[in-house]
């Protein structure tokens, strides 16, 4: 079986732009019906519910990438010389405890790919990672895990774009919250005002560290018409959704929630189908944005 080909950081020129521009204009050409576009929003956590009583833990892999994009995520504790006497395990299992709590919120965290490398990761360090997700099948299947330990981790079920939030956490007490592939699954009208409310959650000084799909990403430009809610918002076969960003709709959403930018760009990788002869481009946005230091 042929393997196809990667290329990481290509560059994206006007006639790619173009050509994109005229398939997603093709594609969108025929809307999602009014009432269908409110049965997906009103039954969204039932799709997503359905999505996970289907695949259960095996749809997606663990995010082991993270930690190469978010370094800031490998929160290491000093080692301690021969750690193999119980004297020195318990003496560094005591010096974790007294180092201050790290406080991890991931958004829409699925079936845990990204909690549990987390917490496997950091296994030496004070990090606690609360976690949720709206279906309620997902933060079960958390639940279920062997890895899941209620002493480092609270998952609980949360819809962001809701109008009411019960979280176990006080505002200005964490310091990362993660938006990996999740504000893209919520209705664009909808994604300010869960920003604003998260970014209410972050100690000055804490950031928000965002992944989610580009525009005139492959996927986006493989669907067809009718399924298309509105521009570069579609609706999968499942009925799930999905939103792709530009790079300025990113930076817009955080600095008018009070953030400052600290890392924003796409992320381009070229893929190609040798027995096919496709290109395909894949698109992410990525970014880092933080709560000024004299926020309160």
């Amino acid at each position: 079986m042929q393997r196809g080909l990667l290329w990481d950081d290509v560059e994206w020129d006007e006639e790619l732009k173009q050509n994109a521009e005229e398939k997603i204009k093709y594609n969108s050409q025929a809307l999602v019906s009014e009432e269908e576009q409110e049965k997906y929003e009103t039954e969204a956590n039932q799709f997503w519910d359905k999505f996970y009583n289907i695949h259960e833990n095996r749809f997606f892999k663990d995010r082991h990438w993270l930690f190469t994009e978010f370094p800031d995520l490998c929160i290491n504790s000093e080692p301690n010389e021969d750690e193999n006497t119980s004297e020195n395990i318990s003496n560094k299992a005591s010096a974790i405890q007294e180092k201050e709590r790290i406080n991890i919120f991931e958004v829409g965290c699925g079936v845990g790919n990204t909690v549990f490398p987390i917490l496997e990761t950091n296994m030496s360090s004070n990090v606690f990672v609360y976690c949720c997700d709206f279906s309620e099948v997902a933060v079960s299947l958390v639940k279920s895990n062997s890895l899941y330990n209620s002493d480092r981790c609270c998952a609980f079920v949360c819809d962001i774009s809701s109008d009411v939030w019960e979280v176990p956490f006080e505002e200005n007490s964490l310091d990362f919250i993660l938006l990996i592939f999740v504000l893209s699954a919520i209705h664009p009208e909808k994604m300010q005002y869960a920003v604003n409310r998260l970014a209410k959650y972050l100690k000055p000084g804490g950031e928000i560290l965002f992944r989610d799909y580009g525009k005139y990403d492959m996927v986006e430009l493989r669907f067809k018409p009718g399924r298309c809610l509105s521009q570069h918002f579609y609706v999968r076969g499942d009925g799930t959704r999905v939103y792709f960003f530009s790079e300025d709709e990113v930076h817009n959403l955080f600095t008018t929630a009070g953030l400052v930018k600290t890392q924003l760009y796409s992320s381009k990788r070229l893929q190609v189908n040798r027995g096919k002869q496709l290109k395909m481009y894949r698109i992410w946005i990525q970014a880092k944005y933080m709560k000024p230091l004299d926020s309160s």
